[in-house]
């Protein structure tokens, strides 16, 4: 579920060209491509590089939720920081959203000559609003997937701890098979 809601994502922040979610989204995929190694493997490291990176990756969101809904000091109309202040894109879902209509505005002086002036109404939610429950989802995914990975290194680690090898610590009763004695080697004297 992780890895198909971060693949949605990736797929309308390509969509919109957002530089920043995109690179963001390549290392969520990345590590929860290590997370289920990690599980399928027995690694409790690659769960707890995962837990670590969830960690990240709900801070990377709770980020978003607030520059779409613009706390504090951050602005839409300013900051270009989903696309590394490289281009004037912004979210996919502006001129997508569900009931949007587009408009274009000709003969507008606002736009350098490389790009158009468009309105945008009717929409039935605001792209804002899309942008933040979709981290929003994010972060509750994220907070399940580090209860799990926490939980599930954890028995990892105790199974590694109580391991016993053949003939280790508690032998269970098991003997080694004892060679003949004409197959043992004797010390030889000169």
């Amino acid at each position: 579920l992780l890895q198909v809601a971060a693949l949605e994502r990736q797929i309308f922040d390509f969509l919109g060209y957002q530089w920043a979610p995109i690179l963001a989204n390549f290392l969520h995929i990345m590590a929860v491509i290590l997370g289920i190694f990690g599980t399928i493997q027995y690694r409790s490291r690659y769960l707890m590089m995962y837990a670590v990176w969830l960690v990240l990756w709900v801070g990377w969101n709770a980020f978003i939720i607030c520059f779409y809904l613009e706390v504090g000091r951050l602005s839409q109309d300013r900051d270009f920081i989903m696309t590394f202040n490289t281009s004037l894109h912004r979210s996919w879902w502006m001129e997508n959203g569900p009931g949007c209509l587009v408009t274009p505005v000709l003969n507008s002086n606002l736009a350098p000559e490389d790009h158009h002036v468009i309105t945008v109404s009717g929409c039935l939610l605001d792209y804002q609003y899309i942008e933040v429950v979709s981290s929003a989802t994010q972060i509750f995914l994220a907070l399940f997937g580090f209860v799990y990975a926490c939980y599930v290194s954890k028995v990892f680690l105790e199974e590694e701890d109580s391991f016993d090898f053949i003939g280790g610590f508690d032998s269970y009763g098991y003997q080694a098979p004892q060679k003949t004695s004409h197959l043992q080697l004797q010390p030889l004297y000169t």
